[in-house]
């Protein structure tokens, strides 16, 4: 069982010990809510969805051609009657004797009687009778869907917890969901810290930085489905800062700034955090990371997190710490990072007794071996290496980097989790 983030002190904390305390800050998970399938993209299902009828409804045919009733005799007589038609959405009414046989189109529904199709290339059709060709290569069953085989009613078809993709929205569409229940977005506060820090479009000061980091979160948040609430750019002013995180604490489930968590004489977030709340921990050994906050905001509790100020550590920590976190709103167990193993093809260095995250490039050779090279220079505030990184090398507490040839885990960088 994982310590509370509040039993950790300052103590300097593995990747996956600050991970798993920092699960512990969510108390109450977000509510659930009925939304159209239309707006139902990214939404984390709540509730199972069970089929309401087979998919597909009816047994059918998966090509085009004839639906056959397999004779009684054995199949050596290649001519047989057609005695009507069966085309999607309107089936034929009757039966259908052994040797005979009615036109088809796939995914109309089989006659009764019938069991087998015979596809269009294979027939000679002439006005009332089809000549198979080589019927030899016919057996009895074939080419037929049969009724429930994709879903059968009763079945989940999707899980709670579901995160819902296009396949998804089409197959509730498919047992007649026009609404579905799910998690509510978790609605996330951000903003950023700084008298330096200046909004795109406006004049570069001559000691100013653009503000780099909140766009950055916009994104990530938008990826992960959550609800941005965008506070804008806090000037170094601890009274600002502390009423800022006051107000996003009564409406949000979550805060998150950058920068402004160190032990700078202007970092004034840390100040402003004890004010309203409790700070857990600040010091993780990872890199790029440190230094990053988190705790709970006034009465409610609301989760917060305070990440690096450095554009690749703010990455690098959102999807180590904050993708699960968001998961743990939707009340959902958090899910480690996807990880792969890769052959190293340049030296990557690391550092013992910390995880080191370095920008890589992997690529699949033609026996399906991944290879991955760094993008060059490390640096976390080179934003560029992440532009240009599909995976991040993870290089772990026990290891002194990697040469050439060596293992190596790496976490694909994708926006879905």
């Amino acid at each position: 069982m994982s310590l509370s983030c509040f039993e950790l002190g300052e103590q300097m904390l593995s990747v996956e010990a600050a991970r798993a305390a920092l699960m512990t800050l969510v108390e109450t998970p977000v509510a659930v809510e009925q939304v159209p399938l239309s707006r139902a993209y990214g939404r984390r299902l709540a509730v199972d969805i069970t089929a309401r009828i087979n998919v597909p409804q009816n047994t059918n045919a998966a090509m085009d051609g004839v639906a056959l009733a397999w004779p009684e005799a054995p199949l050596h007589d290649a001519h047989f009657p057609v005695i009507g038609d069966a085309v999607a959405g309107q089936a034929f009414d009757g039966h259908v004797l052994p040797g005979q046989c009615v036109r088809i189109t796939t995914g109309a529904p089989m006659p009764s009687g019938t069991d087998t199709v015979i596809m269009r290339e294979q027939l000679i059709e002439e006005a009332h009778r089809v000549t198979v060709e080589r019927p030899e290569r016919v057996s009895v069953g074939q080419h037929v869907r049969q009724a429930g085989e994709d879903i059968a009613e009763g079945d989940v078809a999707l899980t709670a917890g579901t995160r819902l993709d296009a396949a998804g929205m089409g197959l509730a569409a498919s047992l007649s969901y026009a609404e579905i229940t799910v998690y509510r977005r978790p609605k996330v506060a951000i903003f950023s810290t700084g008298n330096e820090v200046t909004p795109p479009g406006e004049p570069l000061p001559s000691a100013g930085i653009y503000d780099t980091n909140r766009f950055t979160l916009m994104g990530m948040l938008s990826e992960q489905g959550a609800e941005v609430v965008d506070l804008g750019i806090l000037p170094d002013d601890p009274h600002t800062i502390e009423r800022a995180l006051a107000e996003a604490a009564t409406q949000c489930d979550l805060v998150i700034t950058s920068g402004g968590v160190s032990v700078g004489h202007a970092d004034y977030t840390r100040t402003a955090l004890e004010a309203l709340g409790r700070l857990a921990f600040w010091r993780v050994a990872l890199r790029p990371g440190r230094p990053m906050a988190c705790g709970q905001l006034g009465a409610s509790r609301t989760p917060f997190v305070g990440l690096p100020g450095n554009p690749v550590a703010v990455m690098v920590t959102f999807s180590q710490f904050v993708v699960p976190l968001l998961q743990r709103l939707q009340s959902q167990p958090p899910a480690a990072p996807r990880r792969l193993t890769a052959v190293a093809q340049t030296s990557l260095k690391s550092r013992l007794k910390r995880t080191d995250f370095l920008r890589g490039v992997y690529t699949c050779d033609d026996q399906g071996v991944l290879h991955v090279r760094s993008t060059g220079a490390q640096g976390s505030g080179i934003l560029t290496s992440m532009v240009m990184a599909n995976c991040l090398i993870e290089l772990g507490d026990d290891q002194a980097g990697a040469q050439p040839g060596e293992a190596v885990c790496i976490q694909p960088i994708t926006s879905w989790q």
